[in-house]
């Protein structure tokens, strides 16, 4: 049984950072893909950063890419969001998932979600 329990977030201001953890059970290599979704008051889910050690693969929303870094621990299956410039619309719920898919973390949406959720971390940036 695949477990994943998230760590950190929290509220800050605008510009300002964050960190995110999210630590994985039940498997011990690099067979699943991990990355961040997140969810804020009123809309629709959205894939975040992706990360696929076992495929090389390392994936940014648009909205994000540039101020988020996803980064995996060495031999551990724990994933690492560190976000930096922080803006109010990064404002919602953020959830680690996981899947031996890689496209359902890249491509996460209603159907084709990953197999895996962690229980959401809230993230407020305020102005």
């Amino acid at each position: 049984q695949v477990q994943l329990v998230e760590s950190g977030g929290g509220s800050v201001q605008d510009g300002g950072s964050l960190r995110l953890s999210c630590a994985a059970s039940g498997y011990t290599d690099n067979s699943h893909c991990m990355g961040w979704f997140r969810q804020a008051s009123g809309k629709e889910r959205e894939g975040v950063a992706a990360i696929c050690l076992g495929f090389g693969v390392t994936y940014y929303a648009n909205t994000v890419r540039g101020r988020f870094t996803i980064s995996q621990e060495n031999g551990k299956n724990t994933v690492n969001l560190q976000m930096n410039s922080l803006k109010p619309e990064d404002t919602a719920m953020y959830y680690c998932a996981a899947d031996r898919v890689p496209d359902r973390l890249i491509n996460g949406r209603s159907g084709y979600w990953p197999t895996y959720w962690g229980q959401g971390i809230q993230v407020s940036v305020s102005s």
